[in-house]
C-alpha cells in the first residue's frame, strides 16, 4: 500500500535525490492572506481581538485570556494517577538530560591583559505553544518547559488552545502538565492568535497586562507556523515547523512488524504526515507493506492513518545497499531516524542529517516522544540539515565580554588601524590611536 521509489541501479545526483524522495510538506504561503489580517488585528487591538478570533475559530470565547490559578489546581486534582505518574517520570528523565545541556561561561586569554570571555544568558521572558487539534500533549508541555526552566528562564507563559467542551479553557490535562511543572501563567489562546498575542502582548478583560514575550517555541498548525513567520521580526521563534515525519534505514535482520507499527504511529499524528522506510532489502519491503496493511486497517485512527500512509509524503525507497541507504536518509533529513539495522550504533553514527537518531529495535519513536529524556520538538522538512531540536540552548544567548587592558589595546593598535584602513573607515583606528595621545 504503500508507494515505492526505486533507486537501485541509478547514480543520482544530491539535487536529484532530493527531488526524487517522498516528501509533502505545506504551503505557508497560501495561508498568509488569511492570518496576516489577524497577526495585524492583535497588534493594534491585543487580547480582545485575539478573544474576538478564538470566538470565531474554536466557538468559545473564555471568560479571560489567563487561566485562573484554581482552574488549573483543579485539573492537576482531578488528573488520573497513573498519567500523573506517567508524566512525572517523563518530566524526571527530561530533566536529567537538559539538565546537562547548560553551559558555563568560557574566558580565554587572547593576550597578556586581553580576554574574551562567553557569558551564557537566558532569554528574559519565552511563550511556550501547546497545540490541540487530533490529540491531546500533555508531552508538549513537558518538552517545551523543562528546556526552558533549566535554561534558567525566569518568566515563561504557555498557551493552549480555548476548549468549548472544556469551560472555554486548555484541555484539563494540558493545565495540569503545567501544575506539575509548576507553570503558573496559562493563556486561552490558540492558533494564529494566540501566536499573535504572545507576541505583542494585550489587556486582559480584568485589566491585568499580559506582557508580551521575546521567544516563542513549540509546534503548531500550518495557521500557527504562518504567525510565526509574520512575528518572527518582533519575536525570536525556534523553527517553522512542518508535518511530523518518520525515515526508518533498515536491512533484512529487521523486524517487519515493528517497522510497520512505528510507521503507522507517526501516520496517527496527522494526515500530512509522514512515513517512509529505506531498505535494500525488496523482501523486507514487501513484509512490512503486508504488515502495513494489516495494522493500518486495526488501528483506532485507521481512517488518518490510512491517509497519511497514502500520500506522497510517504513511501518505501529501495537502495543497493546500506551505503546508498545512509545517503538518502542524509538527503532526506528527517525529523526522526530510525535505524534497524544490524550494528546499528555504528550505522547510527555515520548518520549527519536527522532530527534524532534512534538506535536500534527497542528505540522508537514513541519513546522518545515521551520518556526517552530527549526532546521532541524537532526540525522538519529537511530543515535538520541545518537546524537542530529544542533544547537548552534555544533558550541561552551567548553574549562575549571583551576586557582589554591599555598594553594589550596598545600592542594589538597597529593591526586594528590597518585593517580599519584596509577597510576605508580611518575613523575605526583613530578610534584606538584616540586613547594614546594620536598614536599607538
Amino acid at each position: 500500500m504503500l508507494a515505492r521509489t526505486d533507486l537501485r541501479g541509478t547514480d543520482v545526483t544530491l539535487s536529484q535525490l532530493r527531488r526524487a524522495l517522498p516528501r509533502g510538506g505545506t504551503d505557508i504561503n497560501s495561508v498568509l492572506p488569511v492570518v496576516t489580517p489577524v497577526v495585524e488585528a492583535i497588534a493594534e487591538h491585543g487580547a480582545s481581538a485575539a478573544l474576538d478570533y478564538t470566538e470565531q475559530f474554536d466557538k468559545v470565547r473564555p471568560a479571560s485570556v489567563r487561566v485562573p490559578a484554581a482552574v488549573i489546581a483543579q485539573a492537576r486534582a482531578d488528573l488520573d494517577p497513573a498519567v500523573v505518574a506517567a508524566l512525572e517520570e517523563a518530566i524526571r528523565r527530561a530533566r536529567k538530560v537538559h539538565a546537562d545541556q547548560r553551559r558555563q561561561t568560557s574566558v580565554t586569554q587572547v593576550a597578556p591583559g586581553g580576554t574574551v570571555a562567553e557569558k551564557w544568558i537566558p532569554v528574559r521572558r519565552v511563550g511556550l505553544y501547546v497545540p490541540g487539534g487530533n490529540a491531546v500533549y500533555p508531552s508538549s508541555v513537558v518538552m517545551n518547559v523543562v528546556p526552558a526552566q533549566e535554561a534558567g528562564v525566569g518568566s515563561l507563559v504557555v498557551a493552549s488552545p480555548a476548549q468549548a467542551d472544556f469551560g472555554g479553557w486548555p484541555h484539563p490535562t494540558i493545565l495540569a502538565a503545567c501544575a506539575l511543572l509548576g507553570v503558573e501563567e496559562v493563556w486561552a489562546v490558540g492558533g494564529a492568535q494566540g501566536v499573535a498575542l504572545l507576541a505583542y502582548g494585550g489587556t486582559d478583560t480584568d485589566g491585568a497586562e499580559l506582557d508580551p514575550v521575546d521567544l516563542i517555541t513549540g509546534p503548531g498548525n500550518i495557521y500557527v507556523t504562518a504567525a510565526k513567520r509574520l512575528v518572527r521580526s518582533v519575536v525570536g521563534i525556534d523553527s517553522e515547523a512542518g508535518p511530523t515525519e518518520i525515515a526508518i534505514l533498515a536491512d533484512d535482520s529487521a523486524d517487519p512488524a515493528m517497522i510497520a507499527a512505528d510507521l503507522i504511529s507517526q501516520a496517527e499524528h496527522d494526515v500530512l504526515a509522514a512515513s517512509v522506510l529505506v531498505t535494500e532489502s525488496a523482501a523486507l519491503a514487501d513484509a512490512v507493506d503486508e504488515a502495513v496493511a494489516e495494522r493500518a486497517a486495526t488501528t483506532k485512527h485507521s481512517e488518518r492513518v490510512l491517509t497519511a500512509l497514502g500520500g506522497p509524503q510517504s513511501g518505501i525507497v529501495l537502495v543497493d545497499d546500506l551505503e546508498a541507504g545512509l545517503r538518502v536518509v542524509d538527503a532526506y533529513a528527517a525529523e526522526h531516524l530510525e535505524i534497524q539495522t544490524r550494528d546499528a550504533q555504528a550505522v547510527a553514527d555515520r548518520v549527519t542529517s536527522a532530527g534524532a537518531i534512534f538506535v536500534g529495535a527497542y528505540s522508537p519513536v514513541s519513546l522518545g516522544d515521551y520518556c526517552a529524556g530527549s526532546n521532541h520538538v524537532l526540525p522538519t522538512s529537511g530543515s535538520a540539515r541545518y537546524s537542530s531540536g529544542l533544547s537548552v540552548q534555544t533558550f541561552l544567548r551567548g553574549v562575549h565580554i571583551i576586557d582589554y587592558d591599555r598594553d594589550a589595546l596598545a600592542d594589538v593598535a597597529d593591526a586594528v588601524v590597518t585593517l580599519a584602513n584596509a577597510e576605508d573607515l580611518p575613523a575605526h583606528g583613530e578610534a584606538v590611536t584616540a586613547r594614546f595621545g594620536g598614536t599607538a
